[in-house]
């Protein structure tokens, strides 16, 4: 419950508590922290039992704090319904990058030597275009003054 606190924190608390309350009443604070603690406790479980007994049988094995989205998603990886490691595991980024990379150097190797041999007519009927060279004269379209 209180993780963060230091032993110079503790140490100051109970010296704060003894100046406050004095050393007479402060075992009859203490006792009365702890049993409105207790209290709040057995409130906070009852209410977790009716709630879980207004889900009904389905959710007998509920946990409120499967609430909290990290603990749920840790939860969803270790079962592993879904066969999300399985998925995680096939799929290789870097592969699959170098793949696509690959690939698209390798069209541009292609294409200048498709396309050298062709004409005008060849390059309009589907032929590949490369876009990296300027193109001839005869491979412009024809101006239009209305359409800009």
């Amino acid at each position: 419950m209180f993780n963060d606190i230091g032993p110079l924190e503790l140490v100051t608390l109970v010296v704060l508590a003894v100046l406050v309350f004095g050393p007479d009443k402060l075992p009859k604070v203490i006792q009365d922290v702890m049993r409105t603690i207790r209290k709040i406790r057995e409130f906070s479980e009852s209410a977790k039992h009716d709630i879980r007994s207004e889900l009904g049988p389905e959710f007998k094995d509920f946990e409120f704090e499967d609430l909290n989205p990290k603990t749920f998603i840790r939860k969803q990886m270790d079962s592993d319904e879904l066969g999300l490691k399985e998925i995680r595991n096939g799929f290789d980024l870097k592969k699959e990058m170098a793949e696509v990379t690959d690939a698209v150097h390798s069209r541009e190797t292609d294409a200048p030597s498709s396309s050298s041999g062709s004409s005008s007519a060849g390059s309009s009927s589907g032929a590949r275009v490369d876009m990296t060279k300027k193109p001839e004269e005869d491979d412009r379209p024809p101006f239009d003054a209305d359409a800009t």
